[in-house]
């Protein structure tokens, strides 16, 4: 017990980072619980924060997660479960009794309940729905009715409104009843009889203000606000632009629903960030699962469907190379650059294409042309590949020796270096306009061009400058 007791004091009192923290409290509670020291392992988590009890749940054994569960007091395990990932959520469910899992879910913020209902199967869901009380039922069900990635179906309805008439006596004494089942207290919104959203007040000022006066004479009237039906991404937007702590939401008829605060908006930036450099390495993962808990059967399969499309592309690509082979018997040394400029236009275009897909992701290149935007891109381009193309030239004299060979190769790096900017900043317009995803579709697309318009204007290039 002493041991035990030594090892929590560590973990109160070490000069440590999170991530070490974190560690140390994984390895702790792994060693106890193989040792069957309950007691122990749960000494070691009182001092640590939910979230890193979640980390450090997750780093855990598979058949580990629902003991380690099981050592937290009730209200711990709320907490610990709203952090947990979904796949561990998931998991707990069918290993807690009913009544436990029951008690944790009715616990849970509405807007995380209903993203772990997202994930779980439907029987299930239809079951906890049942069992939940009639409020959060109803809290639950209103914001599983919003499709999915929009402002109705992440926001929570727990928040705190007044009216217009409202002292900010008659204000602080609602905010003293309600704060335990508000989301957040900083923001107070002001509604008509109707609901209708016409106010906001900060906390601050109601606290500053002489308790005689009303909220209508204190609020601020041009309230910032999205609509149900919002991406959640231009929600996010909102909040980041705004500073926000929270957004209000509103139904079509402007009736105040719920809101949606700033840890909501970080979890869906993280999500929609995932998603893209994902989409950018090809579709190597989708459907928001654990990258690292996912098998590796379902790893592969995800894959392959873009390693095949560049396996077509190649084989293009040697079929135009076998088409010229009566100017590589000439000029041998010609095919020893094919991979420089294939490799360096591929680099080119994926440079050009992030940084479109970033502008249109964070709305930066909304007040630019299409068109503005790819010849800004080409003349990019072109800078580039005056640098490379002149550096290419002297390296591939150097090389071989041979002045024409030279000069096809740096010419044709030129021309290969324009073309991946212009076609990289391009295509992610053309997939949005036809509403695929830019940053799924343009990877492989931007390697078919490149690769076999690269070769094909590097083998007419060298026929003309070597007269063949």
């Amino acid at each position: 017990m002493t041991e035990t007791n030594n090892s929590a004091s560590v973990l109160r009192d070490a000069d440590m980072s999170r991530r070490e923290l974190r560690d140390l409290v994984r390895k702790q509670l792994q060693m106890l619980l193989e040792e069957g020291d309950l007691r122990g392992a749960k000494a070691i988590l009182v001092p640590v924060q939910p979230v890193d009890i979640a980390e450090a749940i997750e780093g855990l054994p598979e058949a580990m997660h629902g003991l380690a569960f099981r050592l937290l007091s009730k209200n711990e395990a709320i907490e610990v479960y709203e952090y947990l990932d979904y796949s561990i959520q998931e998991r707990l469910i069918g290993e807690l009794r009913s009544h436990d899992v029951l008690d944790i879910v009715d616990k849970m913020s509405p807007d995380d309940r209903a993203r772990l209902f997202d994930e779980l199967p439907a029987k299930i869901v239809n079951r906890l729905l049942d069992q939940l009380s009639p409020a959060e039922r109803q809290a639950t069900a209103q914001l599983l009715g919003y499709e999915a990635g929009t402002a109705g179906r992440i926001m929570t309805p727990e928040l705190i409104s007044l009216k217009e008439n409202f002292t900010v006596a008659d204000a602080l004494e609602r905010i003293r009843s309600l704060a335990n089942a508000s989301e957040i207290i900083y923001y107070l919104y002001i509604t008509d009889a109707a609901r209708h959203l016409t106010g906001i007040v900060s906390l601050r000022e109601l606290v500053v203000s002489q308790a005689n006066r009303t909220m209508g004479e204190i609020m601020t009237r041009e309230v910032v606000f999205v609509n149900t039906y919002a991406d959640q991404e231009e929600v996010a937007r909102s909040i980041q632009r705004y500073d926000f702590l929270a957004v209000p939401v509103v139904d079509r008829e402007r009736r105040l629903v719920g809101i949606v605060t700033v840890d909501d908006v970080i979890d869906i930036l993280e999500e929609e960030t995932t998603e893209d450099i994902y989409a950018l390495g090809g579709g190597v993962q989708s459907g928001g699962d654990n990258y690292f808990q996912t098998g590796l059967l379902t790893v592969a399969r995800k894959r392959v469907v873009w390693l095949l499309v560049l396996l077509v592309t190649n084989t293009i690509t040697g079929t135009i190379i076998k088409s010229e082979e009566a100017i590589l018997q000439k000029v041998v040394t010609l095919a020893a650059f094919i991979p420089l400029l294939t490799g360096t236009g591929g680099n080119v275009g994926a440079q050009s294409s992030t940084v479109v897909i970033r502008g249109m992701n964070t709305d930066e290149i909304h007040s630019l042309g299409t068109l503005q935007v790819i010849v800004r891109e080409g003349m990019a381009g072109a800078l580039l590949g005056g640098m490379l193309g002149s550096i290419a030239t002297v390296w591939a004299f150097f090389l071989q020796k041979e002045p024409g060979v030279a000069i096809a190769v740096g010419c044709s790096l030129m021309a290969i270096s324009v073309l991946a900017s212009i076609s990289g900043s391009a295509l992610p317009f053309l997939f949005r306009f036809l509403r695929l995803d830019p940053a799924l579709m343009s990877a492989p697309f931007i390697t078919t061009a490149v690769d076999v318009a690269g070769v094909l204007i590097y083998f007419n290039l060298a026929r003309i400058i070597l007269k063949l």
